[in-house]
């Protein structure tokens, strides 16, 4: 399938309902019409599967023939007849060819013409950058010259781009490498991690397992040679580690490796997967944890609370992640990142949690001179946000009435069901007892009753006198709702004086995110709000992330909160305009000032969720003409 086409699966996949042909074409940068061509030619693909569905309402994904589909085709393969496929086929004979091969031969053997597979050989010297590989050609014979680690890096990473989303699956390593004990050895690894005490992160270890199948692979076809990663520091090992991860591929997979393989699996599982002593943080320094690293760490996340707000200063979770920023340098400084399935919804729905960890990220970017990508971000973020959750204050309770006509001791059942498994939401704040109910005189964010009410309101809720699961389900449901409203009215008002019609922009256009911008900065500059500093500020920021946190919105913005005076500046198209790896049809560019930290994080998060709701935007888009309607229909969605 096309770019487009995969994009558009993508987009239908996270999609809750039906998707129209027009929202389609404004997501993809294309006419309707392209998007009827490539809903038909996808469904050719996956025949006989049937992933799409048709209608009067638009397009809707069939989740379970996609999910079919997806593992029949969703990681590259030798019997693929796609140009990617083909692209990773030709690679992975020129990394098991050291004396190189034909090109006669090879195209032959692809099943394309000379002229095919000349374009794919210039396609294959693109993916070679940061891998140490050359392709060499003498006459006929072109040759993959470099050292070992890099083919096993150039085939980790052609793999990993192949899967579904990036994020690799255990079956489809196995289906690749003919490594059917793949699974099997995760078992036994996951135990014996686990025994010697270490904390094991799932989200990394089929990454491991994948450069455990190309060793295990290379090495059957007599290819190994030394491995020496440049520029990782490798931290302390101990021998039961490697000793017992030697013992472990034996017994699974009948091969030897070399010592240079096992160190080099032992460093992946120490950087990637594992953490010592995990319920001991303290322990951890001196013998995993450097002081020097622990003080830089310090340092960065005192400069974070103080930015913030908020209370990092925890020591058991300063040296957890001292341990996985090492871990994280030594990744960056071989580029080869950990990727994080967990990334896309922790920015969406977590978006100062997030910011936080692009702050640390940005930090720790000056002071090792690395690069830390969206993915490593997100687990400093899970870092951040576990430690944050502990933390946090009980919820504020919601308010809550029960109403149960008096019969033998059935109330005080009742009130003790709802006290023992629904005390964390709810505060009872009074029991009525009779049948003849004043309703209105019920002050309570939620009435639950056992009887009719005589108005159906959305805080009365009619329950059994013996309290179900859908009963508690409900009342879960509308807790959570009430404590959503009541958090947006709380801040409503504050976020609409932040708006000014001056700086309210409609079908406005610029080349990139850095001249969109800049064209905002100069508009908020101009009424004095920020200085070119903040600007500059705002480019930074967005060039260490981007800014796009859900696909239609994006909400560039500088780290430091040096503004005069907090405000946005807003920017809603008809057309989406390319923003990172999204297409956004809003644009905010918020300037900051010191006086409004403390309510940065509600403002943010507040801005951020009003837009998550896809139908909730289109509808904004249309109907925000001018800067009135804008507010107005800003309003609505806030208080829904």
């Amino acid at each position: 399938m096309s770019d487009n086409q995969t994009r558009m699966l993508d987009y239908l996949q996270h999609a809750t309902g039906w998707v129209t042909a027009a929202e389609l074409s404004g997501h993809l940068g294309v006419s309707p019409r392209s998007v009827r061509s490539y809903v038909t030619r996808a469904k050719q693909a996956a025949h006989p599967l049937d992933i799409i569905d048709s209608g009067p309402d638009g397009y809707q994904l069939k989740r379970e023939a996609y999910a079919e589909y997806r593992g029949r085709t969703g990681t590259a393969s030798m019997d693929g007849g796609t140009p990617q496929d083909r692209l990773y086929q030709l690679v992975r004979r020129l990394t098991d060819a050291p004396d190189g091969l034909d090109v006669y031969s090879l195209a032959a053997a692809l099943f394309v013409s000379d002229s095919t597979l000349e374009a794919d050989l210039t396609k294959v010297r693109s993916l070679l950058p940061a891998t140490e590989l050359t392709l060499t050609r003498q006459g006929a014979t072109v040759t993959l010259d470099g050292p070992e680690a890099g083919r096993r890096r150039l085939l980790s990473r052609m793999f990993r781009d192949e899967s579904a989303r990036g994020i690799l699956q255990l079956e489809a390593i196995q289906r690749e490498f003919a490594s059917e004990s793949l699974g099997e050895f995760k078992t036994d690894l996951i135990a014996m991690l686990d025994a010697q005490g270490y904390f094991v992160n799932e989200y990394g270890t089929d990454a491991v397992l994948l450069h455990l199948a190309i060793a295990v692979d290379r090495t059957r076809k007599r290819l190994p040679a030394t491995l020496s990663p440049a520029g990782v520091t490798i931290p302390t090992q101990p021998d039961r580690l490697s000793t017992a991860l030697a013992g472990l591929i034996r017994s699974h997979f009948d091969v030897e490796l070399s010592a240079d393989d096992v160190e080099y699996l032992a460093l992946l599982l120490t950087t990637r997967v594992i953490t010592p002593g995990h319920d001991q943080p303290a322990a951890l320094v001196g013998e995993y944890v450097r002081e020097d690293d622990l003080e830089i760490v310090r340092r960065i996340v005192a400069r974070a609370s103080e930015e913030y707000l908020v209370d990092l200063s925890d020591e058991g979770f300063m040296t957890r992640l001292t341990l996985h920023v090492r871990n994280l340098i030594n990744r960056a400084n071989e580029s080869s990142y950990s990727r994080n399935p967990l990334a896309r919804s922790i920015k969406t729905s977590y978006p100062m949690i997030y910011e936080l960890a692009v702050y640390i990220a940005s930090e720790l970017q000056r002071q090792e001179h690395i690069r830390v990508n969206d993915d490593e971000i997100a687990y400093i973020a899970m870092h951040v946000g576990a430690h944050l959750e502990q933390q946090s204050l009980r919820t504020e309770l919601v308010t809550c009435a029960i109403v149960c006509p008096n019969y033998y001791d059935m109330h005080v059942l009742l009130r003790e069901r709802i006290e023992r498994t629904l005390g964390d939401d709810l505060e009872i704040v009074a029991v009525i007892t009779r049948s003849d109910v004043d309703w209105s005189s019920l002050h309570a964010d939620l009435v639950l009753t056992t009887i009719d009410p005589r108005l159906h309101a959305d805080g009365v809720i009619v329950i059994q006198p013996f309290l179900t699961e859908g009963d508690v389900d409900r009342v879960r449901r509308a807790a959570s709702r009430v404590r959503r409203l009541r958090r947006r009215a709380q801040i409503k008002d504050e976020l609409l004086q932040y708006f000014d019609a001056s700086l309210f922009l409609r079908n406005f256009y610029a080349r990139d995110e850095v001249a969109m911008i800049r064209a905002l900065g100069e508009r908020m500059t101009a009424q004095g709000i920020i200085d070119e500093a903040y600007v500059a500020g705002a480019i930074e920021r967005e060039r260490m992330s981007s800014t796009a946190f859900t696909d239609n919105l994006a909400v560039p913005h500088a780290m430091a909160m040096n503004a005069r005076r907090t405000s946005i500046a807003i920017v809603i198209n008809d057309a989406p305009m390319d923003w990172g790896e999204n297409r956004v049809n809003v644009v905010a560019l918020i300037a900051f000032s010191a006086s409004g930290r403390a309510t940065f994080q509600a403002v943010f998060d507040q801005f951020v969720e009003v837009f998550a709701e896809r139908a909730d935007v289109q509808r904004l888009i249309k109907r925000s003409v001018d800067f009135s309607s804008f507010i107005e229909e800003l309003v609505h969605m806030m208080d829904q």
